[in-house]
């Protein structure tokens, strides 16, 4: 990775950056964070299909999910770079397309069609919308290496996207159950959208058009300042390294499997959780009204760590940052398990405290990233941001595969009626509580342990990586 080209004006990274790349994740969960925690809602109360089925397409979605992110990866490290940059431009290519898969998801046309027909529109809608996910996610993600070199830049850049999530987050935590739910003559929460209104698609399709605009936004407000080296164009055929080479490289990191493992359990936790959270106040507390305030609080509290990270990382690393959030979000499903409440409003607390955790992780997590990228250049004298970064997200993938089944599965195993008007007995309510505390306090628990034993980028290593970069790039120029 060598510095922008002399004698080429370029402006500094500053304030435009870093809301440039909010807006794109922003864009991102639009969809992402819709489908997390509305779309087996959709699948099983609308369309009426079972929960393991469900469950099923989530594992094998995810699965292909995680074999496209790599697909990508290689691709677009192996691709050269525009007058107009690198990542950027691959992720704007794929923005109309993975919108409109985004709202072809949620048609209601086949909800009288035979259950065979509703599990493959499932299926080819939701696989080919995974897969134009990740050819914008993956060129976006590694765009953060390239609009700065400087370790400070990019923890901003990860806060921003972290805040950029967090406001999708909130926009439709708070805004779709308001428009999904209703409630029967008995204060049961009847989801909408079963009965020909089309309220899905309409909500989907708002959030599709949301959604384009912030990766256009993202597009003009970035800037790639330091350009890409492509090793791939300047090597003779017979000797350009294969797909398997280039991945084979990125799994001899140790720091990178620290960093895969932690994120799988970690995204286990915070993805069945968002997705169980429907049910826990819909079935459990029967108050579907409080899965928005729930939401913007827990959305809310996110945001509030934001402040902290930047100065709690340059005392205690990212790494240090990360434990420590994940510690506090597990101390925090574990009290709810114990206290079993039946009080909205005590669950609500323990959500905010959670995700407040959460968010003190996410927040560097992209940061841990790029500094494992920085490692694995000085360790192996390799740099391949976007196949390093895919072969991440590719943990990340399963971990939202495993989350998904666990959930579709979860519901079978207590027993749920699938049904838009559907009613819960007590003892499946009770066992839709103890899952959805249960299973993400033991993968953040695992989360913590693999963090502290098995990724090795603490505060001193990362700083000794930054340094050793530094003074290969001054000597690169000097030579130059």
């Amino acid at each position: 990775m060598s510095s922008p080209t002399s004698g080429t004006t370029v402006r500094p990274f500053g304030m435009r950056d870093k809301v440039g790349y909010l807006f794109g994740d922003f864009g991102n969960d639009f969809m992402f964070t819709f489908a997390s925690s509305f779309l087996m809602i959709f699948y099983t109360k609308v369309m009426g299909v079972p929960g393991a089925v469900v469950g099923t397409l989530f594992l094998i979605a995810r699965i292909i999910d995680a074999f496209a992110d790599v697909t990508v990866g290689v691709l677009v490290d192996k691709a050269p770079a525009t007058k107009n940059g690198k990542y950027r431009v691959w992720m704007m290519r794929m923005a109309a397309p993975v919108v409109i898969f985004s709202f072809l998801m949620y048609q209601t046309f086949a909800i009288g069609a035979s259950m065979g027909v509703k599990i493959v529109y499932m299926y080819v809608t939701y696989i080919i919308w995974g897969i134009l996910y990740s050819s914008v996610n993956i060129p976006y993600s590694s765009m953060a290496s390239l609009i700065s070199p400087e370790p400070d830049d990019r923890t901003s850049l990860s806060t921003y996207r972290s805040v950029g999530s967090t406001c999708a987050s909130l926009v439709i935590g708070v805004v779709a159950p308001l428009i999904i739910y209703s409630a029967d003559a008995n204060g049961n929460q009847i989801i909408r959208g079963g009965e020909g209104t089309q309220v899905f698609a309409l909500v989907s399709g708002i959030f599709a058009v949301c959604a384009f605009l912030c990766f256009y936004a993202c597009y003009k407000m970035c800037t790639e300042r330091v350009k890409p080296e492509n090793h791939h164009a300047d090597t003779a055929a017979g000797e350009r390294k294969s797909t398997l080479h280039m991945i084979g490289n990125a799994l001899k990191s140790r720091s990178l499997w620290g960093l895969i493992l932690m994120s799988l359990s970690a995204t286990i936790a915070m993805l069945f959780l968002m997705q169980m959270v429907n049910y826990v106040y819909a079935d459990y507390f029967r108050s579907a009204s409080m899965i928005s305030l729930t939401v913007m609080c827990g959305s809310l509290g996110m945001l509030a760590c934001a402040p902290l990270v930047k100065p709690l990382s340059k005392r205690i690393g990212h790494k240090g940052c990360a434990v420590c959030g994940q510690l506090l979000a597990c101390a925090a499903v574990i009290v709810l398990f114990v206290l079993h409440t039946d009080v909205p409003m005590v669950f609500t607390v323990g959500y905010v405290v959670i995700f407040f955790g959460v968010g003190m992780s996410n927040m560097v997590c992209y940061a841990m990233a790029t500094d494992t990228i920085d490692d694995i250049e000085v360790t192996q004298n390799m740099r391949e941001d976007a196949t390093v970064y895919s072969v991440y997200s590719f943990g990340r993938k399963v971990g939202q595969a495993i989350a998904g089944w666990i959930s579709g599965n979860a519901l079978t195993w207590v027993g749920y009626k699938a049904g838009a008007e559907a009613v819960q007995n007590d003892a499946v309510r009770n066992n839709i509580y103890n899952f959805s505390t249960a299973i993400p306090a033991v993968a953040l628990g695992v989360g913590v342990l693999l963090l502290i034993f098995v990724y090795p980028l603490n505060k001193k290593r990362v700083d000794a990586n930054v340094a050793v970069l530094k003074a290969k790039r001054v000597a690169g120029e000097t030579e130059a």
